[in-house]
């Protein structure tokens, strides 16, 4: 486990490093930004994009991790279809490099640059991963990939954006890099990486530095880069700017003036493992087992959770108060095609402190939604 979670974390060092490449050229920004449509489209939005950035991403974990090959999902198909172009990461630097030149209309620095990146070999010091020593075989693992989470908002690539109560409501720092691996038989998530690319911005380059964090929850073990944030006196939740107007009011008398809003699922979700929010509900079925699937593991590493909303009001209702049903990972929904056989369809609850949920579900379970 050491060396597949290592392995990991530098595949998000990696794609971070792609994705803040592509964000620093705005000419070769803009060469590849498709919008989705059909199937693949999120129905949340009224426009879906995926960015070179988002594809190259995915395609470099799949390479780097053959021996999880038809085991690794994602959210992006490598094909562009206003191109016709397919894009993949070849055996050797130099061949990544030609297919990118011909992607890229013909632009050789910006083509060895992004194959330079993709090839690099990442070195990580890091004492704590070194030190994690449990063991599971990766022939009982699958992942899921969000290459660039909050695709939107790295598009518009606001860099300043004043925070509210510690959360931004929208910007660069919402675009998130997901890693997450579950395990095929029961669906439970057991490791998580999140890498933040737009961390902070250099005030003297205008680089860009990230950071990273990672969470393992696996038979009774569990270790994180992170320490569990303590349940505050005055709670905060984090939602969607288009959460439900009754989910608002519902929620309003418990938190006061302490609803935040935010863009990025996966960013919300981090809110939350950080502690500056206590829980993330989101009532609509619009994240993905991708968008979900690493900090869902983070959060079990810390002794959160994140439950289906749906299914854990039905059980609250029914007085089953125990053992609340938390999402899984590796059964699509059944009657649905394309994106959606992997949503989350009944909503979700992202959370740190069982009690606090406890308390959000009993808040909503008598609310008139």
């Amino acid at each position: 486990m050491a060396a597949l979670l290592k392995s990991l974390v530098g595949a998000s060092e990696k794609s971070a490093r792609i994705a803040q490449l592509c964000r620093q050229e705005e000419a070769l920004f803009q060469l590849l930004i498709e919008e989705k449509t059909g199937t693949d489209k999120n129905k949340k939005f009224v426009q879906d994009f995926k960015t070179l950035a988002d594809v190259l991403i995915q395609e470099v974990i799949k390479h780097d991790f053959p021996e999880l090959h038809g085991h690794i999902g994602g959210e992006e198909s490598n094909q562009f279809e206003n191109k016709t172009l397919v894009v993949q990461v070849c055996a050797t630097q130099q061949d990544t490099a030609s297919l990118l030149f011909t992607i890229l209309d013909r632009n050789q620095p910006a083509a060895e640059l992004l194959a330079a990146a993709i090839h690099q070999e990442v070195a990580l010091q890091d004492p704590a991963l070194d030190a994690v020593a449990l063991a599971i075989p990766p022939e009982r693992l699958a992942i899921w990939i969000d290459p660039i989470d909050s695709t939107n908002q790295y598009i518009r690539g606001q860099a300043r954006v004043a925070p509210i109560g510690g959360i931004c409501p929208s910007g660069l720092c919402s675009a998130l890099v997901l890693i997450g691996a579950y395990d095929r038989s029961s669906g439970d998530p057991v490791l998580g990486v999140i890498n933040e690319p737009f961390f902070r911005e250099d005030p003297l380059t205008h680089r860009w530095q990230g950071v990273y964090h990672w969470g393992i929850s696996y038979q009774g073990t569990s270790l994180s880069s992170l320490r569990r944030p303590p349940l505050r006196p005055e709670p905060c939740v984090v939602l969607s700017s288009s959460e439900t107007l009754a989910i608002q009011r519902a929620l309003r008398p418990l938190y006061g003036e302490r609803l935040r809003f935010a863009s990025g699922a996966g960013y919300k979700m981090l809110c939350v493992i950080l502690g500056l929010a206590e829980a993330y509900v989101l009532s609509e079925g619009s994240t993905f087992k991708w968008d979900s699937c690493a900090p869902h593991a983070i959060l079990r590493a810390l002794g959160g959770g994140m439950v289906d909303l749906e299914a854990a009001l039905q059980a609250w209702r029914a007085g089953q108060w125990g053992a609340l049903p938390e999402l899984t990972y590796n059964q699509p929904a059944g009657g649905a095609v394309g994106a959606e056989r992997w949503a989350n369809r009944g909503g979700l609850v992202a959370f740190m402190h069982r009690e606090h949920l406890e308390v959000v579900l009993a808040t909503l379970a008598t609310a008139a939604l």
